[in-house]
């Protein structure tokens, strides 16, 4: 099993920057992809980024490229979320996952993904 474990949402304005953090515990040998999800209400749940464990071939979606970076700590086993130029429509909870899925593809959808975290909340006022 991994556990993962979210922190850094928050209340900020528009403009202004998160990080967000997730961190791996257990059988994280057993990881190949990290992702960064979102869920605003009403609305379906959504890739934002991604990472292979290894820290290579990041993805972001067309909505956050150049305003989110994600990145990873290897002596930590976190994976972090900057976000930058904030947007209220960036308001949504957050979430991490992780994969078993041994590919050099992007993993854009949910049900590729066997760990979950908490979930954040990030909202941003206009």
């Amino acid at each position: 099993q991994v556990q993962l474990v979210e922190s850094g949402g928050g209340l900020v304005q528009a403009g202004g920057s998160l990080r967000l953090s997730c961190a791996a515990s257990g059988r994280t040998f057993s990881i190949y992809a990290m992702g960064w999800f979102r869920q605003a209400p009403g609305k379906e749940r959504e890739l934002v980024s991604s990472i292979k464990w290894s820290g290579g071939n990041t993805y972001y979606a067309d909505s956050v490229k150049g305003r989110f970076t994600t990145s990873r700590d290897n002596a930590k086993n976190t994976v972090y979320l900057q976000m930058n130029s904030l947007k209220p429509e960036d308001t949504a909870v957050y979430y991490c996952a992780a994969s078993k899925m041994n590919t050099i593809l992007v993993l854009t959808t949910a049900n590729l993904y066997d760990y979950w975290g908490q979930g954040t909340q990030v909202t941003v006022s206009s």
